[in-house]
């Protein structure tokens, strides 16, 4: 059996992982131009590869020390 390994993570399922908001991990995003957006027909959604999320995680620790 193969497992399939995902290389992107979107939004809603990044902010779970990383115990927050949606809306602080967009706002984060925004101000740090981490991640990335894309458009499917009338919608925008922002994905992360896992290293993104590994860079959120040592930005908010520093913003927290």
């Amino acid at each position: 059996m193969k497992l399939r390994e995902e290389k992107h993570v979107e939004l809603g399922r990044a902010a779970a992982l990383l115990g927050m908001p949606e809306q602080d991990l967009s706002k984060i995003s925004c101000e740090t131009g981490i991640g990335r957006k894309e458009s499917q027909g009338s919608e925008e959604k922002t994905y992360f590869t896992y290293e993104e999320l590994r860079k959120i995680c040592l930005l908010s620790v520093n913003r927290v020390q």
